[in-house]
C-alpha cells in the first residue's frame, strides 16, 4: 500500500505502524457500529480521546523511513504491506507520532492513531443515481440529537419517517472528527475522516446507503474555513494556515500564500472524497466568507469545477451549497462569466423577514428586516436578496448587490424558518415553537415551503419540536472548556442576560436536553402540526407551479397593517394571516379556486365545506375574497 504525505519543511519522515496490545495475526474484525479491532478478546470500539500520541496499552510495531517523491516537491512516500484496520502515523524529524493529515479513520479521537480504510470492502447494498437539486427538499439535521442514542445507525431508524414526511434530501451537519463525544461538529479536525462516536466511516456508509434505499438523497456539512482549536496537527506538516488573513478562529486557511497549491488541493480532495467513496450527493460548504482568497481564480471555482467534472465520471449529479452573507451574485455565477459556479446557496435575507414577521424580534441584524417585515419578505420572495446594495444598519455600511433574477434559477436559493445556527445561536437555544402559536409555525410552513426557492427544514420543525437546541462541546482540555464556557456567558451577559442563565455547553445535559423528543409527535399540537407539514409537501409535490425555477413568475401582495401576505406562483396562492384583530379581508381574483390545503381547516373559507385541508372544498365568495382569521394559512388553486 502507497502511503504518502506533504510535508515541506522536514528533513527526515518515517511512517509508523501501532499494533494495539495483544492483537495477534488473524485477530482483525469486521468494523462494528463504531468500528473496532480484536484486543484481549474484546472488540474495542475506540470512543475515548487519546491523552497522548500512543494510545495506552499500545507498543510501535513498525518504522519504515520515508523517502522523497520523484517531481512532487515536499512530498514523501513509502510502499509497505498494511491492511484494513492497521494503526500508523508519521514523524517529522523524530519528534512526535502524528495522525496522517489525509487519515480517513480515527479510531481513538483526533490525537490517536489512523487507521487503514479500504473502501472497497463496504458492500452497497442500493444502487443509486442520484437526486438533484431542483424539486428538493432537505432536512437538516445533527447525527448526535437527532436521536437519544447520537450515531448514524440509530438515524437509520428514523429514515422512514422523513421518506413519508416528503422529504428528498438528508443534510447532515459535520461529521468530522472532534474531540470528546458530543459536539455540534464545526470544531472538527481530520477534514477526511468520520467521527468515531458516531459510527465511523462504516457507519456513515449505512447511513447514506440506507437512505438511497429510502429514494432520499444525501447532502453533507463540510468546513473548509478553520479547524477546530484542539486535535489539529496541520501546521506541523506545512503551511496549512497563513497569517495573511485573518478569521473569528485565528489564521486564515492558506489559499492564497506561498504553499496554497497544496492545500487547496487538500480541501478540493477532502470533498470529491465525500462525494465519492460515500456517495454523497451534495456538500453544504460552511461559512464561504470567511475563505479569504485573493488569487485570479477563486478556490471555489476550482473546487465546483472539480465537483463538476466528478459528477460527469460518476454519471450522477453532485452539487454545491455555500452559505454566504455576502450576497454577492459571484457564488452562484458561472464559472464562464467570472463566477464561482457553486450551485446554490443559503439564502439568509430570506430567513431574516420571515422570522421578523413571525416573531416581532427587531434587534441586531433583524433591525433592518423588521422595520416593514411583509415587505421584505415580498422582496425577497420576488427577488432573492434584500439587501441587494441596501444600507444594512447592522453592517453600517452597503451590502449585496442584485440577482439576476432572469438569469439565476429560484431553486439555486434555499428558504428556510429555521437552522441549526439561528436557534443553536441563541442564548437558550429556544426554537420557533417555543413561544410562537401553532398557527403562525403553520404560516411559517406555508411561505417556507411554497416559496419558489429550495426549502429545508431543521430537524423536528415538522411538529413543532419545543426541546431547545443549544450549544454544546466535550472538549477533553480543561482550559478550552472553561473558556468556552466564560466566553459565551460574556458574550450574551453583554445583551442582557445573566450568567446563570445561560447553559454550560460542557454539561452532558446540555447536548440531552437538546435531543428530540420522538413522542411529540404522538401529541397535540404537533400531531396537527406534522399532518400540515406533510399535506403541504405533498402539494409541493403535485403542483409544478411551486417548483417552477422562474422568478419572475412570483408575484406578491400584501398588508402590513392588517397582517397578511399573498403569494401567487401561476395559478396556485398561497395565503397567511399572521396575527391582528378580528378577521382580515384578502382580495383574490375573483373566479373560484379549490382548496388544497387549510390551517386550521377551511370553515372559513367563504363557500368551503369544512374539509380538513382536502382538496375538494371551493371558495366563492364575491370577488373570490378571503376572510382569514388570525393564525391561519390557505393554499388555494384557481379553477379554469
Amino acid at each position: 500500500m502507497l502511503f504518502e504525505v506533504w510535508a515541506p519543511d522536514a528533513e527526515r519522515v518515517a511512517l509508523h505502524f501501532v499494533s494495539p496490545h495483544g492483537r495477534a495475526e488473524g485477530d482483525e474484525v469486521e468494523d462494528g457500529a463504531a468500528g473496532g479491532r480484536v484486543a484481549n478478546g474484546a472488540l474495542t470500539t475506540g470512543h475515548a480521546v487519546a491523552t497522548g500520541y500512543v494510545p495506552t496499552g499500545s507498543v510501535p510495531a513498525e518504522h519504515v523511513p520515508m523517502e522523497r517523491a520523484p517531481g512532487r516537491a515536499g512530498w514523501w512516500r513509502a510502499d509497505v504491506p498494511a491492511r484494513h484496520g492497521d494503526r500508523y502515523g508519521f514523524r517529522l524529524d523524530d519528534g512526535p507520532l502524528l495522525p496522517d493529515p489525509r487519515s480517513v479513520r480515527q479510531p481513538e479521537g483526533p490525537d490517536g492513531p489512523s487507521a487503514v480504510v479500504e473502501h472497497g470492502r463496504f458492500a452497497w447494498r442500493h444502487a443509486w443515481r442520484g437526486r438533484p437539486l431542483p424539486g428538493a427538499v432537505l432536512y437538516e439535521l445533527h447525527v448526535g440529537t437527532f436521536t437519544g442514542a447520537g450515531t448514524f445507525d440509530a438515524a437509520v431508524e428514523r429514515l422512514p419517517h422523513l421518506a413519508d414526511l416528503g422529504i428528498t434530501h438528508l443534510a447532515l451537519m459535520p461529521v468530522c472528527p472532534f474531540p470528546g463525544t458530543h459536539g455540534w461538529g464545526y470544531e472538527g479536525v481530520a477534514p477526511w475522516a468520520v467521527h468515531e462516536p458516531y459510527g465511523g466511516p462504516d457507519g456513515l456508509k449505512r447511513l447514506v446507503d440506507a437512505a438511497h434505499g429510502h429514494g432520499l438523497g444525501v447532502v453533507l456539512d463540510v468546513v473548509h474555513n478553520h479547524l477546530g482549536p484542539s486535535g489539529n496537527h496541520l501546521p506541523a506538516f506545512g503551511p496549512y494556515f497563513t497569517e495573511t488573513h485573518h478569521t473569528p478562529w485565528g489564521a486564515a486557511v492558506n489559499l492564497d500564500a506561498p504553499g496554497s497549491d497544496e492545500v487547496r488541493a487538500y480541501f478540493i480532495g477532502s470533498a470529491l472524497a465525500w462525494l465519492r467513496d460515500y456517495r454523497i450527493d451534495g456538500l453544504r460548504l460552511d461559512a464561504v466568507h470567511a475563505l479569504h482568497d485573493t488569487r485570479a481564480r477563486h478556490f471555489l471555482a476550482d473546487l465546483s469545477g472539480a465537483v463538476d467534472a466528478l459528477a460527469t465520471h460518476l454519471r450522477r449529479p453532485l452539487f454545491l451549497i455555500a452559505e454566504s452573507d455576502l450576497n454577492d451574485p459571484r457564488v452562484l455565477a458561472p464559472r464562464s462569466s467570472g463566477g464561482h459556479g457553486l450551485h446554490a446557496q443559503w439564502n439568509d435575507d430570506f430567513h431574516h423577514s420571515l422570522h421578523t414577521a413571525l416573531t416581532g424580534e427587531s434587534q441586531g441584524y433583524y433591525a433592518d428586516f423588521a422595520r416593514a417585515p411583509l415587505a421584505a419578505l415580498a422582496k425577497t420572495l420576488t427577488g432573492g436578496f434584500f439587501h441587494d446594495g441596501t444600507y444594512s444598519s447592522f453592517r453600517g455600511r452597503r451590502h449585496g448587490s442584485p440577482l439576476d433574477r432572469r438569469a439565476t434559477d429560484a431553486h439555486r436559493l434555499l428558504a428556510y424558518a429555521q437552522t441549526h445556527d439561528q436557534i443553536g445561536n441563541r442564548a437558550l437555544g429556544d426554537r420557533l415553537a417555543a413561544g410562537l402559536s401553532p398557527g403562525l409555525i403553520a404560516c411559517g410552513a406555508a411561505l417556507v415551503l411554497c416559496a419558489p426557492f429550495t426549502p429545508m427544514l431543521f430537524m423536528g420543525e415538522e411538529w413543532g419540536a419545543r426541546t431547545p437546541w443549544q450549544f454544546f462541546t466535550d472538549h477533553t482540555d480543561p482550559e478550552l472548556a472553561a473558556a468556552v464556557r466564560d466566553g459565551r456567558r460574556r458574550e450574551f451577559a453583554a445583551h442582557g442576560w445573566r450568567e446563570s442563565e445561560i447553559p454550560d455547553p460542557q454539561d452532558p445535559a446540555t447536548r440531552n436536553r437538546s435531543c428530540l423528543d420522538w413522542s411529540e409527535p404522538e401529541r397535540e399540537p404537533h400531531a396537527a402540526l406534522l399532518a400540515w407539514y406533510r399535506t403541504l409537501l405533498a402539494v409541493r409535490a403535485a403542483h409544478p407551479e411551486l417548483t417552477d425555477p422562474d422568478m419572475t413568475r412570483t408575484e406578491v401582495t400584501y398588508d402590513e397593517e392588517a397582517r397578511w401576505l399573498s403569494v401567487r406562483r401561476g395559478a396556485v396562492r398561497v395565503v397567511v394571516r399572521l396575527d391582528g384583530e378580528g378577521t382580515a379581508e384578502v382580495p383574490g381574483s375573483g373566479g373560484r379556486a379549490r382548496v388544497l390545503a387549510a390551517w386550521p381547516d377551511t370553515s372559513y373559507i367563504t363557500g368551503a365545506a369544512r374539509t380538513n385541508g382536502t382538496p375538494d372544498a371551493v371558495a366563492a365568495g364575491p370577488g373570490g375574497v378571503l376572510r382569514l382569521p388570525p393564525g391561519s394559512a390557505a393554499v388555494l388553486k384557481e379553477e379554469e
